[in-house]
């Protein structure tokens, strides 16, 4: 297993993570065999939206002996009535509902407190003009949720909850799907053919910048949707008109900046073993540029995706890192503290650019890199 550091929580999580979508209508022993499986391959994290309380009960007998080893990220603000989930903002609701969820998970504690899916600037409002923020801000105080997180499929909302400076973590869709399209398209839109009739070029800016400010302010991203619901993995579905494979679109969400884990609704053990793949996949078949190069009406030309094509150096920069802290300064209109210690730690640095122009060569998408490394080497000082 690969684990990484979910932003300023500290927190060490698996790079491949469980959404619970996978174990709905499972019984109590199909869960436990696929948690002892995945918990055996060494994924320690799940996130756990349903307030399904068969659901949580399994969960919380299959982790019985790995509590302390396991990350459980739990929602705020859902509840469980008349036999199905809803969300809610109803003050009254939220903390019988949170009580429950400790008492069928078998803890008293969650690591993250994920409040439930704020997509619309009315429900942004609704949760942090509101009591519903103290009461999270209340119940990490209290130590019964170590860390608050927030929900959204909306890159400008998600960017407001973070400059609150109150969220530590966030769960995002991210697939070069949706990457494309505006703040403004709906989740439920997403995979509609209407959406993808205009032609796109390049990350939409506003979800670019949200990933980049969540790595200069250190804000944990963990990823929903990264196979669009499983219509990137059709050839037929996706509006790519080709199919990803899990690795790819795994290597994809994970090479985003702040992104530290993927939560993914494996239905089987059968899927668990396919996306722990990931793991130990060459180069090769994590790559997903040739999924997104020569596409009709999509491109990602003169963008770095940070795919590592450019690679090897001549002069052994690490060519994607170097972009990745640029742009990062750009987003933020400075050179956050954070930002010049990391790009001060790379061996080698954008003024050592010999402007071979090899990797430029390499690149799928056609990217300036000789012109970035000037332009890094400027704002950085070396």
């Amino acid at each position: 297993m690969i684990y990484r550091t979910l932003g300023r929580t500290g927190i060490s999580v698996s790079a491949i993570a469980l959404g619970c979508e996978g174990f709905m209508h499972k019984t109590k022993a199909e869960i436990k065999a696929d948690f002892d499986y995945a918990i055996a391959k060494g994924i320690n994290f799940i996130d756990i939206y349903s307030p399904n309380p068969d659901l949580r009960r399994n969960i919380g007998a299959a982790l019985a002996g790995y509590r302390d080893r396991f990350i459980i990220q739990g929602h705020l603000c859902t509840v469980w009535e008349d036999g199905q989930y809803l969300r809610t903002r109803d003050i009254a609701k939220i903390m019988p509902a949170f009580e429950t969820q400790l008492a069928e998970l078998a803890t008293d504690y969650l690591d993250i407190g994920m409040i439930h899916y704020v997509d619309s600037e009315e429900d942004f409002h609704k949760v942090f003009d509101t009591e519903i923020i103290d009461i999270a801000c209340r119940l990490k105080a209290e130590g019964r949720i170590r860390h608050i997180g927030m929900s959204s499929h909306n890159p400008v909302i998600a960017r407001k909850a973070v400059e609150t400076g109150l969220v530590d973590v966030l769960l995002f869709s991210i697939n070069p799907a949706y990457d494309l399209q505006p703040a403004d398209v709906s989740i439920y839109d997403m995979f509609e053919d209407a959406t993808y009739a205009e032609s796109r070029h390049n990350i939409d800016p506003e979800r670019e910048a949200l990933y980049e400010i969540c790595e200069s302010k250190g804000i944990g991203i963990d990823v929903m949707k990264v196979y669009g619901g499983g219509d990137l993995l059709s050839s037929t579905n996706s509006p790519f008109g080709k199919a990803m494979t899990p690795c790819q679109a795994i290597e994809y969400a994970l090479t985003r900046p702040a992104v530290a884990a993927v939560m993914l609704g494996c239905k089987d053990t059968g899927e668990i073993a396919e996306a722990l793949h990931w793991c130990e996949a060459t180069a090769c078949e994590r790559d997903y540029t040739e999924i997104l190069s020569g596409l009709d009406r999509f491109s990602w030309q003169g963008h770095c995706m940070y795919c590592g094509h450019c690679a090897p150096c001549s002069a052994r920069i690490d060519i994607a890192a170097v972009n990745k802290f640029y742009n990062l300064t750009v987003a933020q209109g400075e050179i956050p503290e954070t930002v010049r210690e990391h790009y001060k730690a790379l061996p080698h640095h954008a003024s050592e650019c010999i402007a071979c122009g090899a990797c430029e060569k390499r690149c799928p998408f056609g990217v300036e890199i000789i012109n970035g490394m000037k332009l890094a080497s400027m704002r950085f000082g070396y």
